[in-house]
Protein backbone atom coordinates (compact mmCIF):
# COMPACT_ATOMS: atom_id res chain seq x y z
CA UNK A 1 0.00 0.00 0.00
CA UNK A 2 1.32 3.01 -1.36
CA UNK A 3 2.12 5.81 1.65
CA UNK A 4 -0.61 8.71 1.22
CA UNK A 5 1.14 11.93 0.10
CA UNK A 6 0.65 15.23 1.96
CA UNK A 7 -0.91 18.08 -0.81
CA UNK A 8 1.68 20.50 -1.58
CA UNK A 9 1.76 23.54 -0.02
CA UNK A 10 -0.62 26.16 -1.68
CA UNK A 11 0.44 29.51 -2.28
CA UNK A 12 -1.08 31.00 0.78
CA UNK A 13 1.01 28.51 3.02
CA UNK A 14 4.15 30.36 1.68
CA UNK A 15 2.57 33.66 2.45
CA UNK A 16 1.49 33.18 5.85
CA UNK A 17 4.88 30.92 6.38
CA UNK A 18 6.63 34.62 5.51
CA UNK A 19 4.49 36.41 7.23
CA UNK A 20 4.91 34.38 10.37
CA UNK A 21 8.84 34.60 10.21
CA UNK A 22 8.28 38.28 8.99
CA UNK A 23 6.23 38.68 12.51
CA UNK A 24 9.38 36.95 14.51
CA UNK A 25 11.51 39.87 13.64
CA UNK A 26 9.54 42.67 13.96
CA UNK A 27 7.85 41.64 17.30
CA UNK A 28 4.41 41.13 15.36
CA UNK A 29 4.18 44.76 13.98
CA UNK A 30 3.62 44.87 10.83
CA UNK A 31 5.86 47.38 8.64
CA UNK A 32 3.83 47.73 5.76
CA UNK A 33 1.12 49.65 8.15
CA UNK A 34 4.13 52.08 9.03
CA UNK A 35 5.53 52.53 5.84
CA UNK A 36 1.75 53.47 4.32
CA UNK A 37 0.71 55.44 6.91
CA UNK A 38 4.14 57.47 6.21
CA UNK A 39 3.72 57.71 2.70
CA UNK A 40 0.37 59.29 3.35
CA UNK A 41 1.59 61.47 5.50
CA UNK A 42 4.68 63.06 3.67
CA UNK A 43 2.19 62.90 0.41
CA UNK A 44 -0.24 65.42 2.37
CA UNK A 45 2.52 67.04 3.89
CA UNK A 46 4.02 67.84 0.70
CA UNK A 47 0.72 69.31 -0.76
CA UNK A 48 0.04 71.58 2.54
CA UNK A 49 2.81 74.38 2.06
CA UNK A 50 1.03 76.28 5.20
CA UNK A 51 1.75 73.42 7.44
CA UNK A 52 5.14 73.78 6.76
CA UNK A 53 4.98 76.77 7.73
CA UNK A 54 4.02 76.58 10.50
CA UNK A 55 5.61 74.08 11.80
CA UNK A 56 8.84 75.81 10.64
CA UNK A 57 7.78 78.73 12.92
CA UNK A 58 6.86 76.69 15.82
CA UNK A 59 10.29 74.76 15.78
CA UNK A 60 12.09 78.00 16.13
CA UNK A 61 10.08 78.92 18.98
CA UNK A 62 10.30 75.93 21.14
CA UNK A 63 14.08 76.01 19.86
CA UNK A 64 14.50 79.65 21.25
CA UNK A 65 12.23 78.90 24.55
CA UNK A 66 14.93 75.94 25.23
CA UNK A 67 18.00 78.49 24.85
CA UNK A 68 16.68 80.99 26.58
CA UNK A 69 15.14 78.09 29.56
CA UNK A 70 18.98 77.08 29.47
CA UNK A 71 20.04 80.41 29.98
CA UNK A 72 17.94 81.20 33.12
CA UNK A 73 19.13 77.84 34.27
CA UNK A 74 22.68 78.47 33.83
CA UNK A 75 22.46 82.23 35.67
CA UNK A 76 21.28 79.83 38.83
CA UNK A 77 18.89 79.37 41.23
CA UNK A 78 16.22 76.44 40.72
CA UNK A 79 13.30 76.54 37.86
CA UNK A 80 11.02 73.75 36.87
CA UNK A 81 10.91 72.27 33.56
CA UNK A 82 7.66 72.79 32.68
CA UNK A 83 7.03 76.41 34.24
CA UNK A 84 5.95 78.49 31.47
CA UNK A 85 5.94 76.03 29.04
CA UNK A 86 1.82 75.73 28.93
CA UNK A 87 -0.30 72.48 28.61
CA UNK A 88 0.56 71.18 32.12
CA UNK A 89 3.41 69.73 34.31
CA UNK A 90 4.51 66.26 32.53
CA UNK A 91 4.60 63.91 35.76
CA UNK A 92 8.02 62.42 34.80
CA UNK A 93 9.62 65.95 35.97
CA UNK A 94 7.76 66.95 38.51
CA UNK A 95 9.87 66.00 41.50
CA UNK A 96 12.35 68.66 43.09
CA UNK A 97 15.57 67.29 41.48
CA UNK A 98 14.36 68.20 38.11
CA UNK A 99 14.86 71.91 38.82
CA UNK A 100 18.09 71.74 39.11
CA UNK A 101 20.65 72.40 36.20
CA UNK A 102 21.64 70.79 33.94
CA UNK A 103 18.83 68.47 34.39
CA UNK A 104 15.68 71.07 34.53
CA UNK A 105 17.35 71.70 30.65
CA UNK A 106 16.89 68.19 29.50
CA UNK A 107 13.55 67.68 30.32
CA UNK A 108 12.71 70.96 29.37
CA UNK A 109 14.52 70.38 25.74
CA UNK A 110 12.46 66.91 25.55
CA UNK A 111 9.39 68.74 26.17
CA UNK A 112 9.78 71.19 23.18
CA UNK A 113 10.74 68.23 21.31
CA UNK A 114 7.74 66.22 22.16
CA UNK A 115 5.64 68.56 21.20
CA UNK A 116 6.69 69.43 17.70
CA UNK A 117 6.82 66.06 16.93
CA UNK A 118 3.44 65.49 18.47
CA UNK A 119 2.12 68.43 15.83
CA UNK A 120 4.07 67.06 12.99
CA UNK A 121 1.92 64.36 12.86
CA UNK A 122 -1.20 65.68 13.23
CA UNK A 123 -4.02 67.68 11.87
CA UNK A 124 -2.18 66.85 7.78
CA UNK A 125 -5.04 67.68 5.52
CA UNK A 126 -5.88 64.44 3.58
CA UNK A 127 -4.17 62.33 6.13
CA UNK A 128 -6.55 59.07 6.59
CA UNK A 129 -7.63 59.07 10.60
CA UNK A 130 -6.18 55.46 10.61
CA UNK A 131 -3.07 56.87 9.46
CA UNK A 132 -3.03 59.87 11.45
CA UNK A 133 -3.42 57.67 14.75
CA UNK A 134 -0.72 54.98 13.90
CA UNK A 135 2.13 57.48 13.00
CA UNK A 136 0.66 59.18 16.82
CA UNK A 137 1.07 55.75 18.01
CA UNK A 138 4.56 55.79 16.47
CA UNK A 139 5.86 59.36 17.94
CA UNK A 140 4.37 57.95 21.53
CA UNK A 141 6.38 55.11 21.43
CA UNK A 142 9.52 56.97 20.40
CA UNK A 143 9.18 59.50 22.82
CA UNK A 144 7.93 57.32 25.60
CA UNK A 145 11.46 55.47 24.98
CA UNK A 146 13.32 58.53 24.48
CA UNK A 147 12.78 60.35 27.81
CA UNK A 148 15.80 61.55 29.69
CA UNK A 149 13.77 59.89 33.07
CA UNK A 150 14.54 56.53 31.39
CA UNK A 151 18.50 57.29 31.51
CA UNK A 152 20.60 57.35 34.60
CA UNK A 153 23.19 59.63 33.53
CA UNK A 154 19.95 62.49 32.71
CA UNK A 155 18.20 61.47 35.72
CA UNK A 156 19.09 63.21 38.60
CA UNK A 157 16.48 61.19 40.91
CA UNK A 158 18.62 57.72 40.05
CA UNK A 159 21.98 60.15 40.45
CA UNK A 160 21.18 60.82 43.77
CA UNK A 161 20.01 57.07 44.62
CA UNK A 162 23.07 55.67 43.09
CA UNK A 163 25.29 57.94 45.17
CA UNK A 164 23.55 57.35 48.33
CA UNK A 165 23.46 53.53 47.76
CA UNK A 166 26.73 53.57 46.08
CA UNK A 167 25.40 51.49 43.48
CA UNK A 168 23.46 48.99 45.37
CA UNK A 169 20.43 50.10 43.01
CA UNK A 170 22.08 48.77 40.18
CA UNK A 171 23.00 45.56 41.69
CA UNK A 172 19.66 44.85 42.48
CA UNK A 173 18.59 45.68 39.49
CA UNK A 174 20.55 43.65 37.95
CA UNK A 175 20.00 40.80 39.74
CA UNK A 176 16.06 41.47 38.97
CA UNK A 177 16.79 41.39 35.32
CA UNK A 178 18.33 38.24 35.39
CA UNK A 179 15.67 36.83 37.43
CA UNK A 180 12.96 38.32 34.89
CA UNK A 181 15.27 36.34 32.06
CA UNK A 182 15.06 33.74 33.51
CA UNK A 183 11.86 33.72 34.10
CA UNK A 184 10.72 34.66 30.73
CA UNK A 185 12.53 31.29 29.07
CA UNK A 186 11.64 28.89 31.57
CA UNK A 187 7.70 30.64 30.76
CA UNK A 188 7.43 30.79 34.90
CA UNK A 189 5.28 33.74 36.47
CA UNK A 190 6.79 36.53 37.96
CA UNK A 191 8.43 35.55 41.52
CA UNK A 192 6.49 38.54 42.97
CA UNK A 193 2.67 36.87 42.26
CA UNK A 194 3.72 33.84 43.90
CA UNK A 195 1.85 34.64 47.40
CA UNK A 196 -1.61 34.72 45.37
CA UNK A 197 -1.90 31.24 44.15
CA UNK A 198 -5.18 30.05 42.78
CA UNK A 199 -7.67 28.72 45.16
CA UNK A 200 -5.37 29.50 48.21
CA UNK A 201 -5.53 33.41 48.50
CA UNK A 202 -7.36 34.18 45.06
CA UNK A 203 -10.26 32.37 43.36
CA UNK A 204 -11.47 31.08 47.08
CA UNK A 205 -15.04 31.51 47.24
CA UNK A 206 -16.46 28.29 47.87
CA UNK A 207 -18.09 26.49 44.98
CA UNK A 208 -18.50 23.50 42.91
CA UNK A 209 -18.07 22.30 39.41
CA UNK A 210 -21.05 21.07 37.87
CA UNK A 211 -20.33 21.36 34.61
CA UNK A 212 -16.96 20.43 32.55
CA UNK A 213 -16.88 20.08 28.78
CA UNK A 214 -14.33 20.42 26.10
CA UNK A 215 -14.49 24.37 26.37
CA UNK A 216 -15.60 25.39 30.08
CA UNK A 217 -15.79 24.43 33.30
CA UNK A 218 -19.08 25.83 35.12
CA UNK A 219 -18.96 26.12 39.02
CA UNK A 220 -21.77 26.87 41.16
CA UNK A 221 -20.63 29.00 44.20
CA UNK A 222 -22.44 27.86 47.84
CA UNK A 223 -24.83 30.04 49.45
CA UNK A 224 -23.79 32.58 52.38
CA UNK A 225 -27.27 33.51 53.11
CA UNK A 226 -30.52 31.49 54.38
CA UNK A 227 -32.81 32.57 51.44
CA UNK A 228 -31.46 33.93 47.87
CA UNK A 229 -32.72 35.74 44.88
CA UNK A 230 -34.85 33.68 43.20
CA UNK A 231 -33.40 34.26 39.73
CA UNK A 232 -29.80 32.88 39.39
CA UNK A 233 -26.48 34.41 37.68
CA UNK A 234 -24.63 33.08 35.15
CA UNK A 235 -21.13 35.43 34.81
CA UNK A 236 -19.96 34.81 30.77
CA UNK A 237 -15.53 36.32 31.89
CA UNK A 238 -13.85 37.17 29.10
CA UNK A 239 -11.57 33.84 27.67
CA UNK A 240 -8.45 36.47 27.03
CA UNK A 241 -7.40 35.93 31.02
CA UNK A 242 -8.43 33.64 33.56
CA UNK A 243 -11.92 34.16 35.18
CA UNK A 244 -10.79 34.85 38.38
CA UNK A 245 -10.49 38.57 37.79
CA UNK A 246 -14.07 38.30 39.26
CA UNK A 247 -13.31 36.51 42.72
CA UNK A 248 -10.43 37.84 43.62
CA UNK A 249 -9.21 38.55 47.27
CA UNK A 250 -12.02 38.80 49.61
CA UNK A 251 -12.44 42.81 49.23
CA UNK A 252 -12.35 42.75 45.74
CA UNK A 253 -14.02 39.90 45.11
CA UNK A 254 -17.30 40.41 43.37
CA UNK A 255 -18.28 36.63 43.42
CA UNK A 256 -18.34 36.71 46.89
CA UNK A 257 -19.86 40.57 46.80
CA UNK A 258 -22.78 38.75 44.92
CA UNK A 259 -23.15 35.36 47.06
CA UNK A 260 -23.19 37.62 50.33
CA UNK A 261 -26.21 39.77 49.22
CA UNK A 262 -28.35 36.36 48.57
CA UNK A 263 -27.84 35.89 44.59
CA UNK A 264 -26.89 32.44 43.24
CA UNK A 265 -23.99 32.60 41.39
CA UNK A 266 -22.57 30.50 38.01
CA UNK A 267 -19.48 30.69 36.90
CA UNK A 268 -18.10 29.62 33.16
CA UNK A 269 -13.95 29.03 33.61
CA UNK A 270 -12.61 28.96 30.46
CA UNK A 271 -10.20 26.42 29.14
CA UNK A 272 -6.71 27.50 28.15
CA UNK A 273 -6.32 26.01 24.56
CA UNK A 274 -3.26 24.76 23.56
CA UNK A 275 -2.52 24.02 19.34
CA UNK A 276 -4.81 20.77 19.41
CA UNK A 277 -8.42 23.40 19.87
CA UNK A 278 -6.91 25.00 16.84
CA UNK A 279 -10.19 24.11 14.84
CA UNK A 280 -12.34 25.51 17.63
CA UNK A 281 -14.30 28.61 16.52
CA UNK A 282 -17.17 31.86 17.42
CA UNK A 283 -20.01 29.09 17.36
CA UNK A 284 -18.04 26.47 19.59
CA UNK A 285 -17.46 29.38 21.96
CA UNK A 286 -20.95 29.87 21.62
CA UNK A 287 -21.98 26.48 21.72
CA UNK A 288 -19.99 25.04 24.38
CA UNK A 289 -19.63 28.43 26.29
CA UNK A 290 -23.02 30.17 26.81
CA UNK A 291 -25.44 27.90 25.70
CA UNK A 292 -23.89 24.58 27.57
CA UNK A 293 -23.79 26.99 30.76
CA UNK A 294 -27.07 28.11 30.47
CA UNK A 295 -28.68 24.39 30.11
CA UNK A 296 -26.80 23.61 33.47
CA UNK A 297 -28.14 26.89 34.82
CA UNK A 298 -31.92 25.98 33.84
CA UNK A 299 -31.61 22.67 34.65
CA UNK A 300 -29.99 23.19 38.63
CA UNK A 301 -32.10 26.23 38.98
CA UNK A 302 -35.66 25.48 36.94
CA UNK A 303 -38.48 27.41 36.30
CA UNK A 304 -36.44 30.38 37.06
CA UNK A 305 -35.18 33.14 34.38
CA UNK A 306 -31.56 33.71 34.56
CA UNK A 307 -29.30 37.24 34.96
CA UNK A 308 -26.44 37.15 32.54
CA UNK A 309 -23.73 39.01 32.69
CA UNK A 310 -20.68 39.37 30.37
CA UNK A 311 -17.44 41.09 31.07
CA UNK A 312 -15.22 42.52 28.16
CA UNK A 313 -15.04 39.44 25.20
CA UNK A 314 -17.61 37.90 27.46
CA UNK A 315 -20.38 40.20 27.40
CA UNK A 316 -19.79 40.35 23.28
CA UNK A 317 -19.91 36.87 23.16
CA UNK A 318 -23.29 37.23 25.56
CA UNK A 319 -24.48 39.79 22.91
CA UNK A 320 -24.28 37.43 20.47
CA UNK A 321 -25.46 34.81 22.35
CA UNK A 322 -28.45 36.83 23.28
CA UNK A 323 -29.32 37.89 19.78
CA UNK A 324 -29.03 33.83 18.86
CA UNK A 325 -31.52 33.01 21.57
CA UNK A 326 -34.46 35.92 20.83
CA UNK A 327 -33.96 34.93 16.93
CA UNK A 328 -34.79 31.34 18.04
CA UNK A 329 -37.81 32.46 20.17
CA UNK A 330 -35.97 31.65 23.83
CA UNK A 331 -37.32 33.43 26.99
CA UNK A 332 -34.89 31.92 29.41
CA UNK A 333 -33.04 35.42 30.32
CA UNK A 334 -34.72 37.80 33.17
CA UNK A 335 -31.72 40.70 32.38
CA UNK A 336 -28.14 41.22 30.48
CA UNK A 337 -25.85 43.29 32.18
CA UNK A 338 -22.16 43.96 30.46
CA UNK A 339 -18.95 44.99 32.30
CA UNK A 340 -16.81 47.09 29.21
CA UNK A 341 -18.08 44.83 26.28
CA UNK A 342 -18.09 46.05 23.04
CA UNK A 343 -21.01 45.39 20.22
CA UNK A 344 -20.14 48.35 17.55
CA UNK A 345 -16.68 48.25 17.02
CA UNK A 346 -16.41 51.02 14.17
CA UNK A 347 -14.61 53.05 16.60
CA UNK A 348 -12.44 50.48 18.50
CA UNK A 349 -10.00 53.66 20.29
CA UNK A 350 -6.14 52.97 20.61
CA UNK A 351 -6.57 49.10 19.91
CA UNK A 352 -7.02 50.49 16.38
CA UNK A 353 -3.81 50.28 15.84
CA UNK A 354 -4.13 46.39 15.94
CA UNK A 355 -6.74 46.35 13.60
CA UNK A 356 -5.85 47.02 9.98
CA UNK A 357 -5.87 44.06 6.99
CA UNK A 358 -1.78 44.23 7.16
CA UNK A 359 -1.85 43.70 10.85
CA UNK A 360 -3.90 41.17 11.01
CA UNK A 361 -2.75 39.06 8.33
CA UNK A 362 0.63 39.05 9.97
CA UNK A 363 -1.08 38.63 13.65
CA UNK A 364 -3.34 35.22 11.73
CA UNK A 365 -0.22 34.17 10.50
CA UNK A 366 1.61 33.63 13.37
CA UNK A 367 -1.92 32.14 15.18
CA UNK A 368 -2.51 29.64 12.01
CA UNK A 369 1.35 28.57 12.51
CA UNK A 370 1.62 27.77 15.62
CA UNK A 371 -2.28 27.26 16.19
CA UNK A 372 -2.95 29.41 19.26
CA UNK A 373 -2.09 33.55 20.15
CA UNK A 374 0.13 32.72 22.74
CA UNK A 375 -1.38 35.30 25.95
CA UNK A 376 2.61 36.65 25.99
CA UNK A 377 1.80 38.38 22.47
CA UNK A 378 -1.40 39.66 23.34
CA UNK A 379 -0.38 41.13 26.83
CA UNK A 380 2.43 42.63 24.81
CA UNK A 381 0.38 44.68 22.48
CA UNK A 382 -1.80 46.20 25.34
CA UNK A 383 1.53 47.17 26.80
CA UNK A 384 2.22 48.97 24.11
CA UNK A 385 -0.86 50.81 24.28
CA UNK A 386 0.34 52.15 27.62
CA UNK A 387 3.89 51.93 27.34
CA UNK A 388 4.93 54.77 30.31
CA UNK A 389 3.18 52.89 32.63
CA UNK A 390 3.60 49.30 31.84
CA UNK A 391 7.00 49.54 30.00
CA UNK A 392 9.38 52.61 30.92
CA UNK A 393 8.00 53.47 34.56
CA UNK A 394 8.71 49.09 35.70
CA UNK A 395 11.96 49.49 33.83
CA UNK A 396 13.03 52.10 35.56
CA UNK A 397 12.05 50.98 38.90
CA UNK A 398 13.36 47.34 38.84
CA UNK A 399 16.36 47.91 36.89
CA UNK A 400 17.53 50.74 37.61
CA UNK A 401 16.18 51.72 41.14
CA UNK A 402 16.66 47.89 41.80
CA UNK A 403 12.91 48.31 43.63
CA UNK A 404 9.90 45.35 42.92
CA UNK A 405 6.89 46.94 43.11
CA UNK A 406 4.80 45.25 45.34
CA UNK A 407 2.19 42.86 43.99
CA UNK A 408 -1.33 43.21 44.13
CA UNK A 409 -4.01 40.55 43.39
CA UNK A 410 -5.11 42.73 40.09
CA UNK A 411 -1.52 42.28 39.07
CA UNK A 412 -0.76 38.93 39.85
CA UNK A 413 -3.82 38.12 37.90
CA UNK A 414 -2.58 40.35 34.68
CA UNK A 415 0.32 37.87 34.56
CA UNK A 416 -1.97 34.72 34.63
CA UNK A 417 -2.77 34.80 30.89
CA UNK A 418 -4.33 32.61 28.42
CA UNK A 419 -3.93 31.32 24.57
CA UNK A 420 -6.60 31.62 22.00
CA UNK A 421 -7.27 29.63 18.89
CA UNK A 422 -6.40 30.23 16.01
CA UNK A 423 -10.01 29.69 14.35
CA UNK A 424 -12.00 31.74 16.97
CA UNK A 425 -9.53 34.84 17.13
CA UNK A 426 -9.28 35.10 13.16
CA UNK A 427 -12.74 35.08 13.46
CA UNK A 428 -13.30 37.77 15.99
CA UNK A 429 -10.75 40.07 14.73
CA UNK A 430 -11.98 40.48 11.03
CA UNK A 431 -15.72 39.77 11.16
CA UNK A 432 -15.88 41.71 14.80
CA UNK A 433 -13.21 44.49 14.90
CA UNK A 434 -12.30 44.63 11.16
CA UNK A 435 -15.65 44.27 9.35
CA UNK A 436 -17.72 44.99 12.36
CA UNK A 437 -20.51 42.78 11.36
CA UNK A 438 -22.41 42.25 14.39
CA UNK A 439 -23.46 45.66 14.79
CA UNK A 440 -24.65 45.84 11.07
CA UNK A 441 -27.01 42.55 11.20
CA UNK A 442 -24.32 40.62 9.09
CA UNK A 443 -22.76 38.43 12.09
CA UNK A 444 -24.07 34.68 11.63
CA UNK A 445 -24.87 31.97 14.24
CA UNK A 446 -25.39 28.58 12.84
CA UNK A 447 -25.59 29.64 10.09
CA UNK A 448 -28.13 32.23 10.46
CA UNK A 449 -27.90 35.85 10.85
CA UNK A 450 -28.32 37.79 14.45
CA UNK A 451 -29.91 40.96 15.21
CA UNK A 452 -29.27 42.93 18.56
CA UNK A 453 -32.39 44.57 17.85
CA UNK A 454 -34.07 41.06 19.06
CA UNK A 455 -32.92 41.73 22.31
CA UNK A 456 -35.56 43.44 24.60
CA UNK A 457 -34.77 42.66 27.80
CA UNK A 458 -33.44 44.56 31.02
CA UNK A 459 -30.39 46.04 30.40
CA UNK A 460 -27.51 47.26 32.69
CA UNK A 461 -24.50 48.13 30.74
CA UNK A 462 -20.97 49.31 32.48
CA UNK A 463 -17.94 51.65 30.52
CA UNK A 464 -15.25 52.35 32.51
CA UNK A 465 -13.81 56.61 31.77
CA UNK A 466 -10.31 55.40 31.12
CA UNK A 467 -10.59 52.55 29.17
CA UNK A 468 -8.19 51.75 26.63
CA UNK A 469 -9.58 48.36 25.25
CA UNK A 470 -13.30 49.01 24.69
CA UNK A 471 -13.75 52.67 25.00
CA UNK A 472 -16.74 53.91 27.02
CA UNK A 473 -17.88 55.83 24.10
CA UNK A 474 -17.99 52.29 21.92
CA UNK A 475 -19.78 50.71 24.53
CA UNK A 476 -21.91 52.80 25.15
CA UNK A 477 -23.05 52.20 21.05
CA UNK A 478 -25.12 49.16 22.36
CA UNK A 479 -27.95 51.59 22.89
CA UNK A 480 -28.61 52.15 19.86
CA UNK A 481 -28.51 48.55 18.62
CA UNK A 482 -31.03 46.78 21.31
CA UNK A 483 -34.66 47.36 21.73
CA UNK A 484 -34.56 47.60 25.51
CA UNK A 485 -37.60 49.50 27.42
CA UNK A 486 -35.46 49.52 30.52
CA UNK A 487 -31.76 50.46 29.59
CA UNK A 488 -29.40 51.95 32.53
CA UNK A 489 -25.76 53.01 31.55
CA UNK A 490 -23.16 53.34 33.94
CA UNK A 491 -19.63 55.16 33.52
CA UNK A 492 -17.55 54.89 36.42
CA UNK A 493 -13.53 55.98 37.24
CA UNK A 494 -11.02 53.54 36.54
CA UNK A 495 -9.99 51.59 33.42
CA UNK A 496 -10.23 48.53 31.86
CA UNK A 497 -10.04 45.92 34.83
CA UNK A 498 -9.23 48.31 37.75
CA UNK A 499 -12.67 50.16 36.94
CA UNK A 500 -14.14 47.06 37.27
CA UNK A 501 -12.87 45.38 40.31
CA UNK A 502 -14.06 48.12 42.36
CA UNK A 503 -14.51 46.53 45.57
CA UNK A 504 -17.70 46.98 47.58
CA UNK A 505 -16.64 50.21 49.12
CA UNK A 506 -14.23 52.21 47.32
CA UNK A 507 -14.00 55.82 48.51
CA UNK A 508 -11.71 56.95 45.60
CA UNK A 509 -14.37 55.60 42.95
CA UNK A 510 -16.93 57.59 41.60
CA UNK A 511 -20.06 56.79 39.15
CA UNK A 512 -22.65 58.02 36.93
CA UNK A 513 -25.37 56.65 36.28
CA UNK A 514 -28.97 57.40 34.04
CA UNK A 515 -32.02 54.76 32.91
CA UNK A 516 -34.12 55.73 29.33
CA UNK A 517 -36.90 53.81 28.31
CA UNK A 518 -37.13 52.72 24.49
CA UNK A 519 -39.13 55.99 24.14
CA UNK A 520 -36.98 58.49 25.64
CA UNK A 521 -34.68 60.49 22.79
CA UNK A 522 -31.47 59.14 22.26
CA UNK A 523 -28.60 61.31 23.52
CA UNK A 524 -24.94 60.98 22.36
CA UNK A 525 -22.43 60.24 24.49
CA UNK A 526 -21.60 63.88 25.93
CA UNK A 527 -25.19 64.57 26.68
CA UNK A 528 -25.68 61.46 28.55
CA UNK A 529 -23.02 62.68 30.52
CA UNK A 530 -24.32 65.97 31.35
CA UNK A 531 -27.38 64.24 32.21
CA UNK A 532 -26.46 61.41 34.37
CA UNK A 533 -26.56 61.72 38.44
CA UNK A 534 -22.95 61.88 39.54
CA UNK A 535 -22.41 59.60 42.75
CA UNK A 536 -19.19 59.04 45.15
CA UNK A 537 -18.26 55.82 45.62
CA UNK A 538 -18.21 52.07 43.87
CA UNK A 539 -20.83 51.25 41.60
CA UNK A 540 -20.89 47.55 43.04
CA UNK A 541 -24.16 48.44 45.36
CA UNK A 542 -26.01 50.59 42.61
CA UNK A 543 -26.16 47.77 40.06
CA UNK A 544 -26.49 45.24 43.11
CA UNK A 545 -29.76 47.01 43.55
CA UNK A 546 -31.02 46.90 39.98
CA UNK A 547 -30.39 42.82 40.41
CA UNK A 548 -31.96 43.12 43.26
CA UNK A 549 -35.17 45.08 41.60
CA UNK A 550 -35.51 43.00 38.73
CA UNK A 551 -35.74 39.86 40.62
CA UNK A 552 -38.33 38.18 42.10
CA UNK A 553 -38.97 37.17 45.62
CA UNK A 554 -36.44 35.69 47.77
CA UNK A 555 -36.40 31.66 48.47
CA UNK A 556 -34.48 28.39 49.51
CA UNK A 557 -30.87 28.43 48.12
CA UNK A 558 -31.26 25.88 45.13
CA UNK A 559 -29.18 22.31 45.60
CA UNK A 560 -25.56 22.36 44.10
CA UNK A 561 -25.90 20.74 40.91
CA UNK A 562 -28.86 18.28 39.84
CA UNK A 563 -26.99 14.65 39.32
CA UNK A 564 -30.96 13.79 37.99
CA UNK A 565 -30.17 16.10 34.98
CA UNK A 566 -26.52 15.08 34.36
CA UNK A 567 -24.93 17.85 36.62
CA UNK A 568 -22.94 16.38 38.84
CA UNK A 569 -20.61 17.52 41.62
CA UNK A 570 -17.50 17.03 39.47
CA UNK A 571 -14.85 19.01 41.88
CA UNK A 572 -14.30 21.94 44.06
CA UNK A 573 -13.76 25.37 43.07
CA UNK A 574 -11.58 27.24 41.24
CA UNK A 575 -11.62 23.85 39.51
CA UNK A 576 -8.79 22.64 36.98
CA UNK A 577 -9.19 24.67 33.79
CA UNK A 578 -8.02 28.05 35.28
CA UNK A 579 -4.89 26.55 37.04
CA UNK A 580 -3.65 25.37 33.38
CA UNK A 581 -0.73 27.12 32.29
Amino acid sequence: MKPTRKPAPSTQDFDREYRAQLGQMTAGLAPTAFTTAWADWAMHMALAPAKRQELRTHALARAGDTWAFALRALAGGRIAPSEDLGGGPDRRFEGEAWTQFPFNVYARAYQNSARLMQETVSDVAGVSDYHAQLLGFAVRMLLDGSSPSNCLAANPELLALTTSERGANLMRGLQNWIEDLQGTLNGAAPAASAEYEVGRTVAVTPGKVVLRNDLIELIQYEPTTKDVHAEPLLIVPAWIMKYYILDLSARNSLVKYLVDQGHTVFMMSWKNPDPSDRDLGMDDYVALGLRAALDAVSAIVPERKVHAVGYCIGGTLLAIGVAALARGGERRLASMTLFAAQTDFSEPGELAFFINPSQLAMLEASMHRKGVLESKQMAGAFALLRSQDLIWQPFVNQYLKGRREPMIDLMAWNADGTRMPWRMHSEYLYRLYLDNELATNRFPVDGQTVRLSDIALPMFVVGTESDHVAPWRSVYKVDNLVRSDDFTFLLTSGGHNAGIVSGAVNPKRRYRLGTRRLADPHLTPDEWVEAASLHQGSWWPAWQQWLAAHSSARTKPPAIGAPAAGYKVLDDAPGQYVRKR
